[in-house]
């Protein structure tokens, strides 16, 4: 798998599953309705196709390394829905788990 193709799927999970959990927050907490929750439930559980796509055949591993791509997305998300803004210090953690990302899934190993 090439590194460009995984990049893309863990880019695409994030979509699912932060946009899942947006669209349920939107229906419940912002009483948009059942369509906009029940249309989350179906993202996060395309989320979890989407995670199977990786060619890493370790579950801990792909999630462990999904876990830092869900905080920066979520920032990101929080930025281009919610109008967030996040501190230096916001940016700071996003880029260490991005990181921790790269360590996880793309470190050689014999």
């Amino acid at each position: 798998m090439t590194f460009a193709r995984s990049v893309a799927l863990f880019a695409l999970a994030a979509v699912a599953e932060i946009g899942g959990c947006w669209m349920v927050w939107q229906g419940v907490r912002e009483h948009r309705g059942l369509l906009w929750a029940g249309a989350g439930v179906i993202a996060l559980g395309l989320y979890g196709f989407v995670a199977t796509l990786q060619e890493d055949a370790s579950f801990g591993r792909v999630l462990a390394a999904y876990g830092g791509v869900f905080v920066a997305g979520s920032l990101a998300w929080a930025m281009a829905f919610d109008g967030y803004r996040p501190d230096r210090y916001d940016v700071l953690g996003a880029l260490v788990c991005l990181g921790g990302v790269g360590l996880i899934m793309y470190a050689p190993r014999g």
